[in-house]
């Protein structure tokens, strides 16, 4: 059986949905008729995207600040890992 191929317009309303709505992920996805698994994928991929984040609707002010800390956190992996190779590029200049 062949998966079906969705672009990633579908894919970033998907996620949208799931921020929007407050549902679970795993709810979301019996709804759409796809698998948990495709879904958190997307929520990783697409998630963090500001579009989709300035419509989440958060189920408290701590759930709010959870999310919030938790996008600083990977936003500071992400800056870890972009000082650690240019440092490595760096090096290979000289």
């Amino acid at each position: 059986m062949k998966k079906p191929l969705y672009d990633d317009e579908y894919k970033k309303k998907t996620v949208q949905y799931v921020k929007e709505s407050g549902k679970a992920v795993a709810e979301v996805a019996r709804e759409l008729k796809i698998k948990d698994n495709t879904l958190y994928g997307w929520m990783k991929k697409f998630g963090s995207e500001p579009e989709i984040v300035q419509n989440q609707v958060f189920k408290s002010e701590n759930h709010q600040l959870r999310e919030l800390q938790k996008q600083i956190r990977e936003l500071q992996e992400e800056n870890e890992i972009l000082k650690k190779a240019m440092h490595f590029f760096a090096k290979d200049r000289r």
